[in-house]
C-alpha cells in the first residue's frame, strides 16, 4: 500500500533509530507534574506521591488488529493510545504517562510515521498524557504497536473486576454495537473494492459508526462523573471484547451470576438500523461485537437514586448469586444464558 507520493517519500533509514526517535519527539512538552523526566534519557521517572500506579499494555499488529486498506495512519494512532487509556479508565483511574514502542517495515516512510505519532500527540493531548518514552525498531513485515499507559489513583477509589456482589445494579455507560457495524461497513467496502479497484467506497449516513471504529474515545469522562456523583462501583471493566465476554469475566471473577435485560441494552439507532441493513440481530452485535470502549460497571443498589436519570449511563440488569447463572432476559421473558462470543485475537478460528 502506497501510503504518499514517492516523490514527498523520506526514507527512515536516512535518519537512522536516533534521527527517528529525535524527530518525533523533539516537540513534547510535559503537562503532568507527576512526570519528572520524560524521553531523554535511559528511563522516565514519574512521581505519585502518595498514590497507586497502574500500568497497561496492548500490542497492535497489522492485519490482525487493524487493515490498513481502510485505517487512516493519524486515527491508527489515536486509536492505539486510547484503547490503553480505557484500560486505565476501567479502574477507575485516569492515564497520566504513555510510552509507545513500534516496529515497522521499510514500505513505511518518514512521513507514514509522522502520521501515526500526529494520532497519537493528538490523543495525549485530549486526555492531558504525556508521551514519556518507547522504542523504534524495524521489522521485516508489516506494522507492530505496542503502547503502556501508567495511570495513578487513590488506593481507596480504584476498582476491580472481581469484586460485583449479590443484588448489584449492572450499568454501562454510552451505547453498544457500532463499533462492530462500522467494521462491517467498511469490510462490505473493501469486498467491493476488490472486485472493482475502480469503484468508490459508499460511506455516506455511517459517520457515527465508522467513527466508533476508527476513532473511539477512552470514558474517562464516567470516572469524572461518578465521582462527582459520589459513586464508587464496586466492579467495573472496558467493553473491548463485547458486551458478553466482559460480563463473564466480572461474573466468573467475582464469583457470582447476572440477569441482563436485552430491551434496556443501550443500541444507537444507526447501529440499529446498519445491523438490519446487514440481516444481523442489533443486540447480537452489542453483546459480540467489542471496540465500544464503553464501561461496564456494577454499583451497590443504594446508589440507585444518583445515577437513575443520568444521559450516559443505563441500568441494564442485575448481579445474582452464582447459582442462578449468567443470562439475557428476552423482550417475551425468556431466560437464555450468555455465552462469550466477543473477539479473541488468539484463538483458532474455524
Amino acid at each position: 500500500m502506497e501510503f504518499e507520493n514517492k516523490e514527498n517519500r523520506t526514507e527512515i533509514g536516512s535518519l537512522g533509530e536516533f534521527g527517528l526517535i529525535k524527530h518525533l519527539t523533539e516537540k513534547i512538552i510535559i503537562k503532568n507534574k507527576t512526570t519528572i523526566k520524560g524521553i531523554g534519557d535511559d528511563s522516565a521517572v514519574i512521581d505519585f506521591s502518595k498514590n497507586k500506579t497502574l500500568i497497561s499494555t496492548d500490542v497492535l499488529v497489522e492485519g490482525i488488529h487493524f487493515d490498513l486498506s481502510y485505517t487512516p495512519l493519524k486515527h491508527l494512532g489515536y486509536k492505539a493510545a486510547v484503547v490503553n487509556f480505557s484500560d486505565i479508565a476501567a479502574m477507575n483511574a485516569k492515564p497520566s504517562q504513555l510510552l509507545v514502542s513500534i516496529a515497522l517495515s521499510n514500505r513505511f516512510s518518514l512521513e507514514a510515521v509522522e502520521e501515526i505519532y500526529a494520532g497519537i500527540y493528538m490523543a495525549c493531548e485530549k486526555y492531558n498524557v504525556d508521551l514519556v518514552g518507547g522504542d523504534t525498531s524495524s521489522s521485516e513485515r508489516g506494522l507492530f504497536i505496542c503502547p503502556t499507559v501508567i495511570g495513578e489513583a487513590d488506593e481507596k477509589e480504584i476498582t476491580y473486576r472481581n469484586t460485583a456482589k449479590p443484588n448489584d445494579l449492572i450499568c454501562v455507560s454510552g451505547d453498544l454495537g457500532g463499533a462492530y457495524m462500522g467494521l462491517q461497513v467498511l469490510e462490505r467496502e473493501k469486498s467491493v473494492f476488490k472486485v472493482n479497484p475502480k469503484s468508490q467506497p459508499d460511506l455516506t449516513g455511517y459517520d457515527y459508526i465508522l467513527e466508533r471504529q476508527l476513532k473511539p474515545e477512552a470514558r474517562t469522562d464516567i470516572v469524572d462523573l461518578l465521582k462527582d456523583l459520589k459513586v464508587k462501583p464496586t466492579s467495573m471493566i472496558d467493553v473491548s471484547d463485547g458486551l458478553a465476554s466482559e460480563l463473564l469475566h466480572i461474573c466468573t471473577g467475582s464469583n457470582v451470576g447476572c440477569s441482563i435485560y436485552d430491551e434496556k441494552i443501550p443500541i444507537d439507532e444507526k447501529t440499529f438500523n446498519t445491523a438490519l441493513e446487514f440481516k444481523m440481530d442489533p443486540t447480537v452485535c452489542a453483546l459480540s461485537g467489542g471496540e465500544d470502549y464503553e464501561l461496564l460497571f456494577t454499583v451497590d443498589i443504594s446508589d440507585f437514586e444518583k445515577i437513575k436519570g443520568i444521559r450516559e449511563l443505563t441500568i441494564i440488569g442485575h448481579v445474582t448469586e452464582k447459582e442462578s447463572g449468567i443470562n439475557i432476559i428476552s423482550r417475551n421473558g425468556t431466560q437464555n444464558p450468555i455465552t462469550a462470543q466477543g473477539w479473541d485475537s488468539i484463538l483458532k478460528k474455524e
